[in-house]
């Protein structure tokens, strides 16, 4: 007989399990020596991976592309008031600019800003095409349900969002990190799919408090037949959000009237 068919058996099974460690899981409490603060979260996202998690105003927020092929879809939300969510469409067009990077911002869909890119050692990022799909997936690799071999993007998120208490509708838009997408001058996407060389590096900084939801799934353009991706790491540490004199606060007149959006939220 199965040892976990009897309550003791599975019992004494689950109890030697514990201090077990693997690769793609939440470590807990959270260390990581490198961070520069008092640590928050601290995670390695699996391949078809899903995480989700409140963090504070000021918090940094870390991506690494562990093994060069992860494909980090990002939604933000406000944690107070989740209707007010990242708008990919504002985020370029108020910005001037299609291509995320250092200097950049995520901006809501009340012209705030929800996070500001302090640095960027990646230089790939997409926020043109949105996630993988059911649909997409089937196409590409022959199924893509949830609980199959091949999961989607769109549906990683919905799983990610809904431990806050949100459902498919809330799935809006998301930023594809680590890879991009470039636009010709005859409006043609050309991805750039890599992989990439390990340990590419990306640093967030929150200007609200936010839900992150983070899903690490083949990009929508990748025409590799196998279903390709890499672990994903996520580090969250303490500290201030952008000061008067911040630079990036007052890069450009658009980004600076944001960062007044924002500030007047937390005015009280």
């Amino acid at each position: 007989m199965n040892i976990t068919a009897d309550p003791k058996g599975a019992r004494a099974h689950a109890r030697a399990q514990s201090g077990t460690q693997t690769e793609a899981m939440p470590m807990l409490p959270p260390t990581a020596p490198d961070a520069d603060g008092d640590i928050l979260w601290e995670e390695t996202v699996a391949p078809a991976g899903y995480t989700s998690r409140g963090i504070m105003r000021g918090t940094r927020l870390r991506l690494i592309d562990l093994r060069g092929d992860a494909c980090a879809s990002m939604l933000l939300f406000n944690v107070d008031m989740p209707t007010e969510r990242l708008n990919v469409a504002d985020t370029l067009k108020v910005q001037w600019n299609g291509y995320l990077g250092a200097g950049r911002l995520l901006l809501s869909d009340m012209g705030r800003v929800m996070m500001s890119i302090v640095e960027d050692g990646a230089g790939t990022h997409d926020a043109f095409c949105g996630a993988s799909n059911e649909a997409s997936n089937a196409r590409a690799y022959g199924d893509g349900e949830n609980y199959g071999a091949h999961p989607n993007a769109r549906d990683r998120l919905m799983l990610g969002a809904a431990k806050h208490g949100l459902g498919r509708k809330d799935v809006h838009p998301c930023i594809n990190w680590f890879k991009g997408v470039r636009i010709g001058e005859d409006g043609a996407t050309a991805p750039e799919i890599g992989p990439f060389a390990a340990g590419r590096t990306l640093l967030l900084r929150a200007e609200m408090d936010l839900i992150v939801v983070l899903a690490n799934c083949p990009h929508v353009l990748d025409t590799r037949p196998d279903f390709s991706v890499t672990p994903l790491r996520v580090t969250a540490w303490r500290g201030d959000a952008a000061a008067d004199g911040d630079p990036i606060r007052n890069a450009t007149p658009e980004g600076l009237r944001a960062f007044l959006n924002t500030e007047d939220l937390y005015r009280r």
